[in-house]
């Protein structure tokens, strides 16, 4: 594997085999710090995502991690379609919601790639009622009723790991679907069904209704 260590804009790294090589991609939020993923990254100057017109931070470790699928834009397979993906959801978010960025703290394509949304540690606009207790990670396409790819699984999976190793998300957090804390299909019947397989599924929240009880009791 290919290692890159120090300060530096990085692309997405690949050793001789075409397997993931140890990303390392500069935290902005955090000075010179550099964080190493061990699983393909785009940040969000690789993707040109547009300045946010504000930030608020995010209380950190978040007890939640939400799981998303995008619908439309539809499932990408390659860098430069998620990468235009990407663009598309945020200037929707950007111009017909009026959020101040994409909403999602972080995207996974179906090329097994994740996306810097608004990244660590910044308030996100995932989940209504629920986004200063969570991070929002977005599958992209429409989950109804197929299964994302493995490879795209698997990084959303190492990417939870990662906040959690980076003190971003709770060591006990609990993995919802939006459709647990929203009035929504998302994230996809077929998706939904999946990640109640992961080890930190939680069915608490069943709905919207439950949220008044997790605020209450500091879930």
């Amino acid at each position: 594997m290919i290692l890159y260590l120090g300060i530096m804009l990085t692309s997405q790294v690949f050793d001789t085999t075409g397997s993931p090589a140890l990303v390392s991609v500069p935290n902005d939020s955090d000075g010179n710090e550099v964080y190493t993923y061990n699983f393909p990254f785009t940040t969000r100057a690789q993707w040109k995502a547009r300045l946010p017109k504000e930030t608020l931070p995010l209380p950190s470790p978040v007890p939640y991690v939400v799981i998303h699928h995008s619908y439309t834009p539809a499932a990408c397979y390659y860098s430069e379609e998620c990468c235009q993906s990407m663009r598309s959801m945020q200037n929707f978010h950007m111009n017909d919601r009026g959020w101040w960025d994409i909403g999602y703290h972080f995207a996974v394509g179906s090329d097994g790639t994740a996306y810097e949304g608004r990244g660590w540690g910044i308030l996100g606009a995932h989940a209504l009622h629920f986004n200063n207790v969570s991070v929002g990670i977005c599958l992209i396409g429409d989950w109804t009723n197929a299964v994302p790819p493995v490879r795209q699984l698997k990084t959303a999976q190492a990417l939870i790991a990662a906040g959690v190793d980076r003190g971003y998300i709770k060591s006990d957090y609990k993995l919802v679907g939006h459709r647990q804390v929203r009035q929504t299909e998302c994230p996809g019947d077929a998706l939904f069904k999946e990640i109640q397989n992961w080890k930190h599924y939680s069915p608490f929240p069943a709905s919207v209704d439950d949220l008044p009880e997790v605020i209450q009791l500091g879930k």
